[in-house]
């Protein structure tokens, strides 16, 4: 059973790598154009995401697992290596997380809050407030790195990564997994969740006062460009939060579960689930650039111009050539 489970891992990271690594680049690129129709303060927020989203299908899909099922023995099992690698993985996962909370945040000042529109959502801001965040998330998963100590060692060589036992007696090492568990997953997972409740509320509250200040309760059947403006900016939100919060449900759950139990070894069916979960939260990475696709019209525009293009192109150098 255990096998069969590899095997299904081994094809669902071959897969996800395969369509990730070019679907994000293609996002990154096209979005990076701003020719989208999108404001320059969204598109950086969805730039970050897709360039964090990028670094974890590589830092873990491709140098983590498909290397462990392809190539069991490699230099990547180095210690050292793998220690930092596994420092790679966690930071570019808590970045993707964290600036899928800070657009969702963005989304909800600029709905919500109008009077803190124009100075919050702006480039400038936007900019700042993902530099902060990387940088947080790198800082604090610094730490992390010293935790691994060999697995074994090889001609003085010191090969793969198991936590050291002082981790899991040591007061300040235990601290420091805990506030790690919260930062991530549960903190981000349930501040989407409150913003976008917010966000909800504050556009239902809204649509019923500008209904009855615009007659619409009357029968009459005015347009309303401001409506219009929010309902666009809340599909994207919604969408792309949406698809996180469904991603990584079973993950948290899986978190929560096996937090308040204190579980250590677990039944067949708890990993199972708990492989699952790590499934599900690995192909969020590659999700967003088909979402910005089935919302926005531009975007779509965009990528029939970047996929037709090569095509164009060897179409007018053979019609130079003919003539």
């Amino acid at each position: 059973m255990l096998l069969s489970i590899h095997m299904a891992e081994k094809i669902f990271y071959m897969i996800v790598a395969l369509i990730g690594v070019p679907v994000d680049l293609l996002g990154i690129v096209i979005l990076s154009r701003g020719k989208c129709g999108l404001s320059t303060c969204t598109t950086c927020y969805l730039v970050a995401m897709a360039t964090a989203d990028l670094l974890v299908i590589i830092s873990q899909v491709i140098l983590n697992k498909i290397s462990y099922y392809y190539f069991p023995v490699s230099f990547l099992d180095i210690t050292p290596v793998c220690g930092i690698n596994a420092v790679v993985v966690t930071a570019a996962t808590e970045c993707s997380v964290w600036f899928t909370v800070t657009f969702s945040f963005d989304r909800f000042v600029a709905i919500c809050c109008q009077k803190l529109k124009t100075k919050y959502c702006t480039k400038k801001t936007a900019i700042l407030v993902l530099a902060t965040t990387s940088i947080l998330s790198c800082s604090v998963n610094l730490p992390y790195y010293f935790t691994n100590e060999p697995a074994v060692i090889i001609g003085n060589v010191p090969w793969g990564c198991r936590q050291k036992p002082s981790t899991f007696t040591d007061p300040r090492w235990m601290g420091y997994n805990w506030f790690l568990k919260v930062l991530m997953p549960f903190l981000p997972f349930a501040s989407i969740l409150l913003f976008n409740a917010l966000t909800v509320r504050h556009i239902l509250v809204a649509s019923r006062v500008r209904k009855e200040l615009r007659g619409q309760n009357n029968g009459a059947n005015h347009s309303d460009p401001e409506m219009q403006s929010r309902r666009k900016s809340m599909i994207l939100l919604f969408a792309i939060s949406g698809s996180f919060i469904l991603l990584w449900f079973l993950y948290v759950v899986n978190f929560l579960y096996y937090t308040i139990r204190g579980l250590v070894y677990l039944t067949y069916s708890e990993f199972t689930l708990q492989q699952v979960g790590f499934l599900l939260a690995d192909l969020n990475c590659c999700t967003n650039t088909f979402i910005y696709g089935v919302t926005q019209y531009k975007f779509r525009e965009q990528v029939k111009k970047a996929v037709t293009y090569p095509f164009a192109l060897m179409i007018k150098l053979m019609n130079k050539q003919n003539n």
